[in-house]
């Protein structure tokens, strides 16, 4: 969310970044949200010489009450003065609630109107123009057939989608024996490395409160990925961002403890609404899977320095396990409207011979601080800080990159040396079928 003020001074920055995000239809709103913020400030001034015009007449009844006692022809002149106070009391009242709503009506449309992208994001309508910045390891394809990760699985007994359906529906799995562990060592090796890294390791709520939900994302965001508890102020997270970020909300965070680098694991819950909808058979796109995250709390002028750091540690991370992988540039259009600047990391499948996303770092500027009220106490003031976030590991996909790229001719699975002591030392997965 921006700042009334920003946007007061610097319609026109604020137009064209609409035009450049390809959100024309939300155009109109900068001039609503400006006339309702002129009503607002008048509402206010008006509101204050009530005020202070009541404090003096409220003085003056004092006054003339005292007299009244020595000359008993100051009583009526009080009494005017009371029902005048009374009468600029009715007034004040009815302006409260008018600021009231105008207030609630600005901050509905403030969260509409997207965030400033930095001047680096390329400009494209959605993410068929994001661009590729830079490959990390050679994309190998083998020169025998890789199987659909769930044959895969399966040959390991390793997965079941039948009873998962029986019992939950689309969407959901069963992970089971030599897989199930592969997809534990993988969470607990991203853990380590990010410790290892000096972040905080935590584990947050897994359901958060609806004006935490409102400060951590946009309301289409929210639509498609929250699932409500029904009857409480309750919603099921869809990444441990929404908890981790929303710790801090209504604090005032001394800047000596700055920055705040926290590792937080948690299972994660989205409906997977759109287009793309659930993938029929697979572990891709579902409604419920594990995340090891990564977050940032920090000063504006390092929040640039963090966003370069965090997604390297993805490509470090990925590497580690004989996993090429890319950074894909998020181009305007492709941007969450709370977000300043975005990259995806995407791993390569040598099956399908193309990458796919794996990871999100998202720099965010103050926006979630801003909606959060989030205040960062330093030496000359207090101000927002900036937040980011990326996925450290999240192993359905995860596991996907790591089978097909670990896979040998004879259906065995190469365990990388990092994970091997999670996995009781053992170097190789062979299968049952």
């Amino acid at each position: 969310m921006l700042d009334i003020k920003f946007i007061r001074e610097n319609p026109d920055i604020v137009r064209d970044n609409i035009k450049k995000k390809f959100q024309e239809e939300k155009l109109p709103l900068v001039d609503q949200v400006l006339e309702l913020d002129e009503k607002n400030r008048a509402t206010m001034t008006q509101a204050n010489e009530l005020r202070a015009a009541r404090n003096a007449l409220s003085k003056q009844v004092g006054q003339l009450m005292g007299q009244a006692k020595q000359d008993p022809s100051k009583v009526e002149e009080a009494e005017r003065a009371k029902s005048q106070v009374k009468a600029n009391a009715d007034q004040l009242a009815q302006l409260e609630r008018q600021e009231e709503a105008l207030a609630a009506e600005i901050r509905k449309i403030m969260l509409a109107i997207p965030n400033i992208i930095d001047p680096s994001v390329p400009i494209g309508p959605d993410d068929s123009a994001n661009v590729e910045v830079e490959r990390f390891g050679a994309p190998a394809v083998p020169d025998f057939e890789i199987p659909y990760h769930i044959d895969i699985m399966e040959c390991f007994d390793g997965v079941d989608l039948d009873a998962a359906g029986r019992v939950s529906g689309a969407g959901f799995y069963y992970l089971l024996g030599d897989v199930a562990r592969l997809h534990a060592a993988i969470l607990s090796y991203a853990r380590d490395f990010m410790i290892d890294k000096g972040f905080t390791f935590c584990i947050p709520p897994y359901m958060i409160h609806g004006n935490v939900v409102e400060g951590v994302m946009s309301q289409t965001d929210m639509d498609a990925m929250m699932y409500k508890i029904e009857g409480e102020d309750l919603y099921l997270i869809g990444t441990s961002e929404h908890s981790m970020i929303g710790k801090f909300i209504n604090q005032i965070i001394p800047e000596d403890s700055l920055p705040q680098t926290l590792t937080s694991y948690s299972p994660c819950f989205r409906k997977e609404k759109g287009a793309h909808g659930i993938e029929e058979r697979g572990v891709y796109r579902i409604h419920q899977f594990e995340k090891q995250e990564m977050i940032v709390v920090c000063r504006p002028e390092e929040s640039m320095d963090w966003y370069e750091k965090m997604w390297r540690y993805s490509v470090e991370l990925f590497r580690s396990m004989n996993i090429p992988v890319r950074q894909l540039e998020c181009c305007s259009g492709d941007l969450a409207d709370l977000k300043v600047k975005s990259c995806d990391i995407e791993a390569w499948s040598p099956r399908q011979q193309k990458y796919f996303e794996v990871c999100s770092c998202s720099n965010l500027g103050d926006a979630q601080a801003r909606r959060l009220k989030m205040r960062v106490k330093g030496e000359h003031g207090t101000y927002l800080p900036h937040t980011l976030n990326n996925t450290v590991a999240a192993p359905p996909r995860m596991l996907i990159a790591l089978l097909e790229n670990n896979l040998q001719a004879d259906g065995s699975v190469t365990i990388p040396e990092v994970l091997q002591p999670y996995m009781g030392g053992a170097r190789t997965l062979l299968p049952k079928h």
